[in-house]
């Protein structure tokens, strides 16, 4: 070899001090990319756009449904793709600090030259996978945000939120999607909504989740955010007919029925008088309450500024407050959730759900005994739905098939039919696994199973002056008909008459009895009542403090 052709250190080019590795003439450097790290970098990336890919398009086709389907295609991958690029672009980056320490030599930059058709053409590829990466990107992300709002990622995706989910199905906004209510409109409610639910994954990651979940939500958006985007809060609905079914604990399993009419009342100043329960949620009256526990049950303390700017206190005088703790604790403003307070997670009670199946005819009423069984058997605690399907089956098969054998026998498909609806009703409204149900969910429209209304409307809230928040039932109602045909007209004020002669306990509250407990079995049939102590009713004192 000559010495003209032979190479030498000052013929050396710029990427081969680079590389810091002897090349052959005519040979290239290896390329920064070609080092383990940027490898598996790409090894995931690919694995990734693979995987996005078939599933995006499983989620095209509709041949897959779940819920987990869009944690993977729109969260997990992207996230996961991002890392195997990083590291792509890492291992580049320590590639290139090992060679300039093996050759402190300058290492020269590509060049941009439109000019070259080779540089331009470059160029143009580069710039084409870069808009495609960018609208992948755009696309991605607005997939991800439109998911994280859909139902099943706030129910489904998450096991510990199957109650919450289940009872939202079968609730009257079943059609209305959780972040409607939970977040609404505006990008402010949507970041607090993600950063609570990071809280909540820490949660869910370490098992530190409550159970059953707590409520309310202390932190809700006011109703007039969400609750007043669909429903008109100034509309006067007047008087309206509602009529309730109940079936005895009798062998017929006999029907009564309620009728009433509720004064749901509400209206505008401007348009008219303001009257009825809606009162309450007129914005020109101002009510502020306080309370001392969690699930907002204890009232003590009550002020409403009227629309002429007029403020009243009202104390109870079972449970007051000093001045210093009426000035130091929270106060809330009541809106449409402090009555409405499960809108859409409705745990409904045992003896309710019961007799909405009668009513829909789910349930026969030939069976006998079958309104008293089936409060029975869903009334008893278990340590599983499992467990509960099963005793449901085999507790319900075996009353009739022991003290009914003839009706066994003819209406086996009646009673087959009565247990599947029983076992529905349980994996609707129960959880034992989350330790979920009527009783840890009160709910505050109306007052039979829990305070409801009479948290404040039960006769001891006083003013300084003597005023009193009533505890009369014609405020919100009118008692129309009470009866096995509801035809009969009550004559007397249109108050509610019980089923089950009290005597001098007529006069007390619903929930006195109706207490979500323990099972308790009375001498006199009272129906689906829970425990409560017996000096409850038994004696004077709690019945003056509860009228």
């Amino acid at each position: 070899m000559s010495e003209e052709t032979r190479p030498s250190e000052e013929t050396k080019t710029s990427e081969e001090a680079e590389s810091g590795v002897e090349t052959k003439p005519g040979k290239k450097t290896p390329r920064l990319i070609r080092n383990y790290i940027s490898f598996a970098g790409m090894v995931i990336a690919v694995a990734c756009i693979t995987s996005i890919t078939l599933l995006f398009l499983i989620e095209v086709t509709g041949a897959e449904s779940n819920p987990y389907l869009g944690i993977f295609t729109y969260l997990i991958f992207p996230v996961v793709l991002m890392f195997g690029v990083f590291l792509i672009v890492l291992g580049m980056f320590v590639e290139r600090r090992r060679r300039r320490k093996r050759s402190p030599i300058d290492i020269s930059y590509p060049i941009l030259n439109l000019n070259d058709s080779a540089s331009r053409r470059k160029f143009l590829v580069f710039i084409s996978f870069t808009f495609l990466f960018i609208f992948l990107a755009a696309f991605g992300s607005y997939r991800a945000y439109e998911y994280t709002e859909s139902v099943a990622f706030c129910g489904q995706a998450c096991h510990v939120m199957k109650p919450e989910y289940t009872t939202y199905m079968a609730s009257p906004h079943a059609r209305v999607r959780c972040v409607e209510c939970h977040v609404g409109p505006g990008a402010g409610w949507y970041v607090r909504s993600k950063l609570s639910g990071a809280y909540q994954l820490y949660s869910v990651t370490f098992n530190k989740y409550p159970r059953p979940i707590t409520s309310p939500v202390h932190n809700l958006r006011p109703a007039q955010d969400t609750c007043e985007q669909c429903h008109w809060p100034e509309k006067f609905w007047g008087s309206q007919l509602k009529v309730f079914n109940h079936y005895g604990y009798d062998e017929k399993n006999s029907l009564k029925q309620t009728r009433m009419i509720l004064n749901t009342g509400g209206g505008s100043p401007a348009a008219g008088q303001v009257a009825g329960i809606h009162w309450h949620m007129n914005i020109a009256n101002e009510i502020t309450y306080i309370t001392t526990d969690e699930q907002r049950q204890v009232i003590p303390w009550v002020r409403i500024k009227d629309r002429q700017g007029n403020v009243t206190e009202y104390m109870d005088r079972e449970r007051p407050l000093t001045p210093q703790q009426v000035s130091e604790m929270p106060t809330r403003r009541m809106d449409c959730v402090d009555c409405h307070n499960r809108p859409s997670h409705i745990y409904l009670p045992p003896d309710v759900a019961v007799d909405n199946s009668f009513a829909a005819g789910k349930l026969d009423a030939s069976l006998p005994f079958l309104k008293r069984q089936a409060i029975e058997v869903l009334s008893k605690p278990y340590n599983s739905t499992d467990e509960a399907v099963s005793s449901i089956a085999s507790g319900l098969d075996e009353y009739y098939r022991t003290n009914y054998p003839d009706i066994y026998q003819q209406k086996a498909d009646l009673v087959q039919e009565a247990i599947a609806e029983l076992q529905r009703v349980y994996q609707t409204y129960f959880f034992p696994e989350m330790r979920t149900d009527w009783r840890t969910h009160p709910n505050n429209i109306g007052h039979l199973y829990s305070s409801g209304c009479f948290r404040c409307h039960d006769g001891e809230h006083f003013s300084s002056t003597g005023k009193v928040i009533r505890n009369d039932c014609n405020i919100c109602h009118t008692v129309l008909a009470q009866d096995e045909a509801a035809t009969t007209p009550i004559v007397q004020g249109g108050s509610f008459k019980h089923p089950v002669d009290l005597g001098d306990l007529a006069d007390l509250k619903c929930a006195v009895c109706h207490q979500p407990n323990k099972p308790f079995q009375h001498p006199v049939n009272l129906g689906d009542i829970s425990q409560f102590q017996c000096a409850d009713c038994h004696t004077g004192k709690r019945m003056k403090r509860s009228t």
